[in-house]
Formats: C-alpha cells, sequence, structure tokens
C-alpha cells in the first residue's frame, strides 16, 4: 500500500486546524487491489489533547469527511466527561483518476450503498492500520480500541446507510450508529435492509436515524424518510436501542448538525458497557433463541464435505442449489425419483451476487436451516425466509462443511472445528412429517 502523509503545523495563527483541544492530521489513502483497487481518498486523523496513548483511544469514524463540527462538539463532550478519549478518522470516499489528475471514477456509491460486508471490512483491514501507522505532532502513536463498544460510525446520506451497514455487518467494530438523511432506498439495495433487521437476530447496536418529511432526494429511487421510518420500525421491531429524529427538513446536514452534540452525548452514555441486545418480536427466532448463546468451538475432525442438499424429514421431497439463482430448487420423490422441480426456497443477499451456499438441513418444525455468506437463513415451509442467524465470528462461509440440527442445539462443522450452540430447536424424525404450516 502506497501513502502520503502529510502533517498539519501545530501553529493556530497560521492555519486554524490545531487548537486547543486538538490537532488534525491529514493524509492520502491508496486502497490495495483486495477492495477497490486505484482508489485513493482523504484522511483526517483528529487527536484531542486529553489522548497520552498510553492507553487504545475509542474510535469515532465521520464518513464524508469532518461534518457537523465533529472536532469541536467531541472536543466539549470529552471536557464535559460525557464522551471518553475518542480519536477521530474522517474518511472521504475513493476516487480514481489519470495521469493528469482528472477523475475517471467517482466510488463513493460503489463504497457506501452497497449493503454488503465490504465496506467495513476494507475499514478494517485498510483504513485502520494505516491510521495506526501514524504520529502525532508530538511523536505519540495512535492507538485504537478495536472493542466494539468503544466504535462509533456516523454518515449523512449514502454515508448515512454505509454508517449503518458498516456496524450492522461487524458490531465488534462499531456498536454505536448515527445515519442522517441515510439512503435505505432502491440504489444498490438498501430498501432491503428493514426487512433484513425485521428476519435477523438482533445485535448490539445502538442507533439513530435523523431524516425529514420534505427528503426525497432524488424521487427515482425512492422516498428518503419513508425509507428511513420503514428502517426505525424495524428496529422497534427487533427492540433496539435506537432513537430518531423526524422533522420537516430536506436532505442535507442542516439538521444532522443541529441534534449532532444532543446525539453524541446519547450515544456514549453508559460506556464502557456494550448496548443491549433486544429481544425481538420475531415470532420465529422467538422461538428458537436462547438468551445469551453463542457459538463455542471445540476441536472435531469432520468428515469430507457431502453434496450440498437436504431432504424432508419424512423422505417427500429434497432441496439443493441451483446454478445461477439464489432460489433453492425442490424436488418431490415420485416413486423413488425427482419430479415436480421448482425454485421455490427464496434467499437474502446483501450485494445483488451469487450467495455462497455451503451446507443445509431441516429441523423438525420443517423449517430449512441454510449456511450462506449471509448468515444462516431459516426458510418456513413455504420457501420464504423468516429468520437470519450470525455465522460465527470470524468463520468464512466456505469454511463450514455440514450443519447438524440436534433437540436444544445447532452444530456447524469445518474441517477441524465444532461450534455448537443452544437453540430451542427439535431435531427432525426420520420417516416422521413435521406438522404442516399450511400456505400462509
Amino acid at each position: 500500500m502506497k501513502l502520503r502523509l502529510f502533517t498539519l503545523m501545530a501553529v493556530a495563527a497560521v492555519s486554524g486546524i490545531y487548537l486547543s483541544a486538538h490537532e488534525i492530521i491529514t493524509g492520502t489513502l491508496e486502497s490495495s487491489d483486495r477492495y477497490y483497487p486505484g482508489t485513493k481518498r482523504e484522511v483526517k486523523i483528529y487527536v484531542p489533547d486529553a489522548y497520552d496513548a498510553t492507553k487504545p483511544a475509542c474510535l469515532y469514524l465521520g464518513l464524508d469527511g469532518i461534518l457537523c463540527n465533529a472536532p469541536h462538539v467531541i472536543d466539549s463532550l470529552i471536557a464535559a466527561g460525557k464522551m471518553p478519549v475518542t480519536i477521530g478518522v474522517f474518511l472521504q470516499p475513493g476516487v480514481i483518476t489519470d495521469a493528469s489528475g482528472k477523475v475517471v471514477r467517482y466510488n463513493r456509491s460503489n463504497e457506501f450503498d452497497m449493503p454488503s460486508p465490504a465496506f467495513a471490512s476494507f475499514i478494517e483491514d485498510e483504513v485502520l492500520p494505516w491510521v495506526e501507522r501514524q504520529t502525532t505532532s508530538k511523536g505519540l502513536p495512535i492507538r485504537l480500541s478495536h472493542r466494539g463498544t468503544d466504535g462509533m460510525i456516523f454518515g449523512l446520506s449514502s454515508g448515512g446507510i454505509a454508517a449503518f451497514t458498516a456496524a450492522w455487518h461487524r458490531p465488534d467494530m462499531f456498536s454505536r450508529v448515527f445515519s442522517g438523511v441515510g439512503t435505505f432506498v432502491a440504489m444498490r439495495g438498501g430498501n432491503d435492509i428493514q426487512a433484513i433487521v425485521r428476519k435477523s437476530e438482533p445485535r448490539p447496536l445502538r442507533v439513530f436515524l435523523q431524516d425529514g418529511t420534505n427528503d426525497i432526494w432524488n424521487a427515482l429511487f425512492g422516498h428518503w424518510y419513508e425509507g428511513n421510518r420503514m428502517l426505525a420500525t424495524a428496529l422497534d421491531f427487533a427492540d433496539y436501542d435506537a432513537r430518531y429524529d423526524w422533522s420537516d427538513c430536506y436532505h442535507g446536514v442542516k439538521r444532522a448538525s443541529e441534534v449532532f452534540p444532543e446525539v453524541m452525548e446519547w450515544m456514549w452514555q453508559g460506556w464502557p458497557e456494550p448496548p443491549k441486545v433486544g429481544i425481538t418480536h420475531n415470532n420465529l427466532l422467538d422461538t428458537l433463541l436462547v438468551s445469551g448463546s453463542e457459538w463455542t468451538p471445540e476441536r472435531f475432525k469432520s468428515p469430507k464435505k457431502a453434496k450440498v442438499e437436504a431432504k424432508y424429514p419424512d423422505g417427500s421431497f429434497v432441496v439443493r442449489p441451483h446454478d445461477g439463482t439464489n432460489r433453492l430448487w425442490q424436488y418431490v420423490i415420485k416413486d423413488g425419483k425427482e419430479a415436480f422441480g421448482q425454485p421455490f426456497y427464496w434467499l437474502h443477499s446483501y450485494d445483488n451476487s451469487m450467495l455462497q451456499v455451503t451446507a443445509m438441513a431441516f429441523d423438525g418444525a420443517g423449517d430449512l436451516w441454510v449456511v450462506t455468506d449471509a448468515g444462516i437463513q431459516i426458510c418456513d415451509q413455504n420457501g420464504r425466509v423468516r429468520g437470519i442467524i450470525m455465522l460465527p465470528k470470524g468463520v468464512v462461509v466456505t469454511e463450514i462443511l455440514h450443519i447438524v440440527i440436534d433437540n436444544g442445539e445447532v452444530s456447524l462443522f469445518t474441517a477441524d472445528k465444532r461450534y455448537r450452540r443452544a437453540f430451542k430447536t427439535v431435531a427432525p424424525t426420520p420417516s416422521v412429517t413435521p406438522k404442516s404450516q399450511g400456505q400462509g
């Protein structure tokens, strides 16, 4: 990775950048080929005077650079004891330029509006390591906490959805998120986020959404205010620690700037305790989740990977993936042969790409558990996703070879490990037909 770093001199009379309560370091980050090849972006690092590098600081990540007078608000809250010592990272979206410096590609929508985990991974793998290689004008190293409860992310518009989805995919990095006039509309799948929130097990997040009734930035893509309100009702449905600011504002930074100090104070209340995990009103997850249960690994030598398919407990049909689609095909077993194949089970994808499906199994209720890179998607008997369970932390979906559903427990198997987690599940009984769920 190449970089250019420009440290601004600590002379208020000359630049106005270094103030009594903080210093700002500015540099340019060039992405590797792993995420956004060829892109460059400006990064500013805010370092408060209270930071002494004796221990890692909390992290505030602001998208689209410095907005809402953030450095001075953070100064005030730290001084008042209402916020921990925090280093701010202000990140611009990437651009690609030609030899003359002319921009030939603006990458903002591709980075910010895409609700996949890629942007959060880019932050973890490239942005934060780059930040931690910098030093202050006093020679202090930048040390960041990597605990989710110590991380907050903020953005407006496309930056608003980017902030939310980064926290959504990686609550272990950002447990606090402020999204202003967020683009939860049909640009790159943002309109589906509210549905996924309803179907997913709750995550340890504190969320603030801000928007206004006059926010229709571009009606071609949808209604920004309606999209934010739908996400808010989904957050309430899943019992998140969430607050909202609804006004008559238009699409812009004005209202977010007005509420920013109050929101920041609320975001950090109760720190260092993490945000609570709510109890969802999802009637499938409510019957399955066990409070406090997590995936627990143990050493286990697994059998070789078998064909990815699942047979219904009574043997009446079989399900398997079908090339070129994110739907699973169901084949009825008639006279010992497969018949009447249909693309029956519909799965969620975050980024409009082909899912990786590595294992599947039925439980005793006749629901299908499908291991995908978008989580373990639980489909009812009629092929609809009703619940989504997070994969074990740090486990890549392609490592998972098998899933087994027992009474009170689900196990995922990799080549050398078994990951167990308590659920209120019932194991399937061979040759027994699960109770019908009707056609509802």
